[in-house]
């Protein structure tokens, strides 16, 4: 339930590498398979994945989670699969071949969904011993339920990125709302590897349309979290 807030047709985009699976989580990878998996992430993305990254990502999923459960969430997942509001071309142009699911914020109960005003390592601020800024405004410093989203705010606050790419780890990502989706049933059906090789093996989808999921092939050059 969302308390009344309309979103109508309003959705939520995961970028992903056109060579991986969407929603996969470095959160979830063991120790034994995280460096093959690095390696395999090392070419074709503007993303770096430092030695601080992942301790500093899942020290901030943690925290997140707790925060969410004190707001009165209730999360099924132990990490979250992400998204950002609307639509970023500077998140699609953190990959050579970007792809996009789609999700309308209607379909996201507030129960399992959480966000954060920019990049959520950036908003808790436990970066900032590595260097990682937090905004100045403590309302930024927060995590909230999706119920208490304020599109006339997030619409006020989105803009397209100027800058580049380099540097990004210790910049602040003021420029997008991040989503925190703390479930997997409304993507379930991007889950299943098999479902995933059928979709690369056909069309790319059309542009979304209300009331579905979609996933894009996103092969546009326009240029659209995360490594320390």
């Amino acid at each position: 339930m969302h308390h009344g807030v309309v979103f109508g047709e309003r959705y939520a985009t995961h970028y992903y590498r056109g060579d991986r699976r969407p929603f996969q989580s470095l959160s979830e990878v063991g120790e034994g398979d995280l460096a093959i998996v690095l390696a395999g992430l090392a070419g074709g993305s503007r993303r770096r994945f430092g030695p601080h990254y992942l301790p500093l990502r899942r020290a901030t999923e943690a925290h997140a989670r707790d925060l969410f459960i004190a707001a009165g969430g209730q999360p099924e997942r132990p990490h979250p699969h992400y998204f950002v509001l609307g639509q970023s071309s500077w998140f699609r142009g953190l990959y050579d071949d970007p792809r996009e699911v789609r999700i309308r914020l209607s379909q996201l109960g507030s129960d399992i969904t959480s966000f954060t005003w920019t990049d959520s390592i950036t908003a808790l601020g436990l970066g900032q011993r590595l260097g990682v800024p937090q905004p100045a405004e403590e309302w930024k410093r927060r995590l909230y339920r999706l119920d208490q989203l304020d599109l006339a705010v997030a619409d006020a606050l989105v803009v397209e990125a100027t800058d580049g790419y380099e540097g990004h780890q210790t910049q602040l990502l003021d420029f997008y709302v991040e989503i925190q989706l703390w479930a997997d049933h409304p993507v379930a059906h991007y889950l299943s590897p098999k479902s995933f090789r059928a979709r690369r093996t056909r069309r790319p989808a059309k542009p979304l349309s209300p009331g579905d999921v979609s996933d894009e092939a996103g092969r546009r050059s326009s240029a659209v979290p995360k490594g320390l």
